[in-house]
């Protein structure tokens, strides 16, 4: 057994906060969840940490770890330094609560504001619905997602430039490009990707896609081709042309 030192951010409602350094045990197989829950159990017991299932599926326990946002449970102490101080501190790019925890509210709120799925109708004389596999295959990526707001956190248009008003998100541009794609869907989502809900922000950096825990490709995947269908329908001149003949 070894023991490394653990920079956790700290900090009281209403207060700025600041990072307070903890020296602990750690040993073979350890992930920072768990020197954090060592680090509540023996000298800060009200250390606030948000976590559930410990495996990666949940997405509750994200934080940044050394600057890069991450999950705590599925950031192995093998992968760091632990000659330096590990950093642990909670996203930036939502309001603070207390130590590590953050208010991801506002990530609900933008979701009920995107149209629903809505199916046209059964085409099979049973009264169901006919889709081909390829169909399935391409939006089954999406659905992986664990809404750990991690891709949400590191988006510069949201952390550095703050247009949470005008710009919904990788997170929720996923959650559009799964029901644009759908075979069945009859909803018009692309007027709403265009103007309310900010898609022409996105610069395609992949930052979003880099920190994903699920490896979905969020930029070639979703966020593209939704860009791709907001130009075909609003700017390309002869899509335009063909819509007004008809």
């Amino acid at each position: 057994m070894s023991q490394a030192t653990f920079r956790i951010w700290r900090s009281q409602p209403g207060e700025t906060g600041g990072f307070t350094d903890y020296r602990t045990e750690v040993s073979e197989g350890m992930v920072v969840l768990d020197a954090v829950h060592q680090i509540q159990a023996e000298q800060a017991p009200d250390l606030a940490c948000r976590w559930n299932c410990k495996a990666g599926k949940c997405g509750s326990c994200s934080a940044e770890i050394n600057g890069r946002p991450r999950l705590m449970c599925m950031s192995r102490l093998n992968t760091l330094d632990l000659t330096q101080p590990v950093t642990v501190e909670p996203m930036r790019t939502f309001p603070l609560i207390k130590d590590l925890v953050t208010d991801v509210s506002w990530n609900f709120r933008v979701k009920q504001g995107i149209q629903r799925f809505q199916p046209r109708r059964p085409d099979a004389p049973d009264g169901t619905w006919r889709m081909a596999q390829r169909d399935a295959d391409r939006v089954q990526e999406f659905r992986t997602c664990i809404e750990c707001f991690l891709c949400q956190d590191v988006c510069h248009v949201l952390r550095d430039h703050d247009k949470h008003d005008e710009f919904i998100g990788p997170r929720f541009f996923t959650y559009a490009a799964a029901l644009e794609m759908h075979p069945l869907d009859t909803a018009e989502r692309l007027g709403d990707l265009k103007d309310a809900q900010g898609i022409g922000y996105c610069n395609i950096t992949k930052c979003c896609t880099s920190v994903c825990p699920e490896h979905i490709h969020i930029t070639d995947n979703a966020i593209i081709p939704l860009k791709e269908r907001v130009v075909d329908r609003f700017y390309d001149p002869v899509t335009r042309l063909l819509r007004m003949f008809r």
